[in-house]
């Protein structure tokens, strides 16, 4: 198999609900938007990949998680408690090394937020 490209489909329950949480909560940049006005599919740039969010799901998505690398996981969960998101674990440094919080989309979805300490070996970067 030849992959050109991918990205994760995320069919919620409530389309535009979840595009403005990605969009307006979250803070994702739009790659780009397509479909008819009135329930436009949206894609936002994921760090290196994308997320399409659009088309309504029967049921809220189950068995999934979005893992999201951020400069300050506990400045960003700050950030996203004041805007309403719902935090189901605050930061802590797990015992690989990484510091993670969990997050919840409007469906429920898990979004693990992770930041790589400047001593932790994954960075290579030294800034």
């Amino acid at each position: 198999m030849d992959v050109l490209s991918s990205r994760i489909l995320l069919r919620p329950v409530d389309p535009a609900r979840s595009q403005a949480f990605y969009r307006d909560v979250l803070g994702l940049a739009v790659y780009r938007e397509f479909g008819p006005p009135e329930h436009p599919g949206v894609v936002f740039f994921l760090g290196n990949g994308l997320l399409e969010v659009s088309g309504p799901g029967d049921e809220p998505p189950r068995g999934m998680a979005l893992w999201l690398q951020v400069r300050d996981v506990a400045a960003e969960v700050g950030r996203l408690a004041t805007a309403g998101t719902a935090v189901l674990r605050e930061p802590r440094t797990e015992p690989w090394g990484l510091v993670e919080a969990w997050v919840a989309d409007p469906d429920g979805v898990r979004i693990v937020l992770v930041q790589v300490p400047a001593d932790h070996p994954l960075r290579r970067d030294q800034r």
